[in-house]
């Protein structure tokens, strides 16, 4: 496709009536290319038929390299979120008690709801300092106009507590930056030409849709495909081999497989030589990891990982796609340094599609960094708030208290560990709580002050990806509903109401993409008229990595890191063990772990309270491998309450041989207030830390199951009914 094609089809009049966030182009019937905002590594590129402002239909861009014209099951029925009924149309204000529901609030003004906001935060920096402010978000946009630029530069300048954004990725970046000296790897693209494929802990059908159709090329050209997941997931039933470790294991299974190569002659030491550091020392350790050790250590047979690990030796190129799931245990960082040296010690960088990938956020020159705290703004010293740990830092971890809390792109109160406490801290009396939002939440339910927020068709965005090489600009096309605004532009109101007058502050949105671009080899104008561009000087079908250059500062992958003792963590590759998973102790009391992976239809908390996607998924439900089940007397559908110390959450059983005996998996997203008992997994989940990054561990979990009354299961909501009915 030319792009003289896509400027017509993405070209009109700007409307000289659009609203703040961007110019909205308007037709009465067109069809203009765009972005999926979510949390996903394929971000897509989409095609938005729009009709007098509103959006009417939605599908993937045939021409885009890695879209290819298809959406996945959840982004298909965007438009359902979009033009729901149930989106928030103007700010709301508190005036009962937190917790309850929508009831507890009524309609204000944007003038009254951003006068409460600058007063709540006023009365914080008087009282407490700045520090006390926090401002949590993460991916419930993965833009970086609306999601990662004006609402931290506002609290940057403030000296508002800086928020570690560990939730997700912080034990992988921190492993690959650690390895490889940046969130890099082989060209996503090129795994067509792979002969090996193994996709560590990578559900690509529910997490990485758009990666599959090249593996499934690689497979016609003759490839034989691995996954490595404690379940037997979509994609492992697809696959041509399915290795199933226990959770938490995978550095062990690492290390065992590099001890096969070894054995069978596969290491490429000439290549070693030349492009790491540190391969004597690890030649050194592998002599510890027999496979019969690593087997023993990953509840396998001994023969699986023997066979994976002589495949592994004699077959080049040999590609290793990375999930971002493993890494939810204590021993994360370590796990994801140990697959990413696999690759290392059999050369397979040498080749077009061969090494390993878990992101390609280092190969998107987006400067975020400098748009955040722009050299000519001031933004004081300020402390570090780690997002993982909101549970403690809420109920007596900072000192000094957070007192003031700022939530937008993000659901805390769902997708948070340590469920319980979490809203222990976010009813506290002393706690003023600001939530910017596109539909009521659970967080929401917490919040002194509600602000109506924009979707991706109604405002301008900027995206990379963490999957591919392409970065795609969204613009305006259509109508917000009622008084919603976007989330720049509520953060230039709340700058205003403050007093403060840094013309850094009222930065339009084109401004601000154009500052992420400075650095990047396509402009603003070539975006808006292309739509998207590839930003990276690697190439499909090259090898990046053939001769070295990582991105460390001598361009050898690094087998041994000494900085890392400074974190207590082995500056060797290692394997450090989960701590629930590996305690006997606690396993005695719990002996289940419990695993939380995304499912199909649900992307993070983003589409859990939407009627088919809700339907998609079923009600919750925790799945038993059959013995597991009859050893508790359960049979499928029976009801069920989940349990540690920490707390508890309610389900239906699901019996399932997808699991291994002594795991136990529910999926991840639900909200509470749609849930029975009002709870959801994280309230079993721990405050605990990854050995690397400061990652949470919800893979890290013990628990039991135990019957519990079928009449438990029904979801009671007296509250939200009595809100929609005073409000109808």
């Amino acid at each position: 496709m030319s792009w003289s094609t896509l400027v017509s089809r993405t070209t009109a009049a700007p409307d000289p009536a659009a609203r703040p966030g961007g110019s909205i182009r308007r037709m009465s019937r067109a069809t203009h290319l765009g972005a999926c905002p979510l949390d996903c590594p394929d971000t897509c590129t989409w095609q938005l038929t729009v009709e007098d402002g509103r959006a009417v239909a939605l599908r993937g861009d045939r021409d885009h390299p890695f879209t290819r014209g298809a959406l996945c099951g959840k982004v298909n029925r965007y438009l359902d979120a979009v033009n729901g009924p149930d989106r928030l149309t103007q700010p709301m204000v508190r005036t009962g008690p937190k917790g309850v529901g929508p009831v507890s609030y009524r309609p204000a003004s944007w003038d009254e709801a951003v006068g409460r906001v600058a007063a709540g935060l006023r009365a914080t920096i008087d009282r407490d300092g700045p520090g006390a402010i926090l401002p949590y978000y993460f991916a419930g946009t993965m833009g970086h106009v609306q999601g990662w630029s004006m609402g931290p530069r506002l609290f940057a300048h403030l000296g508002s507590s800086r928020l570690q954004t560990t939730i997700c990725t912080a034990a992988a970046r921190a492993a690959l930056h650690s390895v490889y000296g940046g969130s890099v790897g082989f060209e996503p693209e090129s795994i067509v030409d792979a002969r090996l494929i193994v996709l560590w802990g990578a559900n690509l059908l529910s997490t990485n849709l758009h990666q599959w159709p090249f593996v499934q090329e690689a497979r016609q050209r003759g490839a034989y495909v691995v996954t490595i997941d404690p379940l037997r997931t979509d994609t492992a039933a697809r696959s041509d081999e399915h290795v199933a470790p226990l959770p938490g294991t995978d550095a062990a299974l690492a290390l065992g497989l590099m001890r096969q190569v070894l054995d069978a002659g596969g290491a490429d030491r000439a290549w070693l030589a030349a492009h790491t550091v540190g391969w004597p020392e690890l030649e050194a350790r592998l002599g510890e990891w027999p496979v019969e050790r690593a087997a023993a250590e990953c509840g396998l047979d001994v023969e699986v990982v023997r066979r994976l690990g002589e495949r592994i030796a004699r077959t080049r190129p040999t590609a290793i796609r990375v999930g971002l799931g493993l890494q939810r245990h204590h021993g994360a960082g370590q796990a994801i340094r140990a697959i990413c040296a696999l690759p290392l010690v059999t050369g397979d960088f040498r080749y077009p599609g061969g090494g390993a990938l878990c992101m390609t956020g280092g190969h998107h020159p987006v400067n975020e960094a400098a748009v955040v705290r722009p050299p000519d703004m001031p933004a004081p010293p300020a402390r570090s708030v780690n997002m993982s740990r909101l549970a403690a830092v809420l109920t007596g971890e900072a000192d000094p208290p957070v007192t003031s809390l700022v939530v937008f792109n993000a659901n805390p109160a769902a997708t948070a560990p340590d469920q319980t406490r979490v809203h222990a801290g976010l009813r506290r009396d002393d706690l003023f709580t600001v939530v910017l939002e596109q539909r009521w939440t659970d967080t929401c339910d917490f919040a002194d002050v509600v602000l109506p927020a924009t979707m991706q068709p109604e405002h301008l965005d900027l995206h990379s990806s963490y999957g591919h090489h392409y970065t795609t600009l969204n613009l305006p096309v259509t109508r917000a509903p009622g008084e919603a605004l976007p989330n720049t532009e509520i953060f230039r109101r709340i700058a205003a109401a403050l007093g403060l007058d840094h013309p850094r502050l009222r930065d339009s949105d084109e401004d601000l993409a154009r500052q992420l671009l400075r650095d990047a080899p396509v402009s603003f104008e070539e975006l808006r008229e292309r739509t998207y561009a590839r930003t990276t000087g690697v190439a499909v079908g090259s090898a990046p990595y053939a001769d070295g250059a990582f991105p460390t500062p001598d361009g050898r992958a690094r087998l041994l890191d000494p900085r890392l003792a400074r974190h207590s963590v082995d500056p060797l590759v290692g394997y450090t063990p989960p701590v629930e998973a590996a305690d006997p102790d606690l396993a005695r009391r719990f002996p289940l772990v419990l695993i939380a992976p995304a499912g199909r239809f649900l992307m993070n908390s983003t589409f859990a309270s939407l009627p088919w996607h809700a339907g998609r998924m079923g009600p919750p439900r925790v799945h038993l491998h059959p013995d597991d089940a009859a050893a508790r007397g359960l049979a499928d559908g029976d009801a069920v309450r989940v349990h540690n110390d920490r707390g508890s959450f309610l389900a239906a059983v699901a019996v399932d041989d997808a699991t291994r005996l002594g795991l136990a998996f529910t999926y991840k997203a639900y909200w509470a207030r749609l849930s029975p008992g009002r709870s959801t997994v994280n309230a079993v989940t721990a405050v605990r830390d990854t050995d690397l990054g400061g990652g949470p561990t919800f893979h890290d979990t013990r628990v039991e199951v135990e019957p519990a009354p079928a009449e438990l299961l029904q979801v009671d909501r007296p509250q939200e009914a009595a809100a929609e009915s005073s409000t109808a």
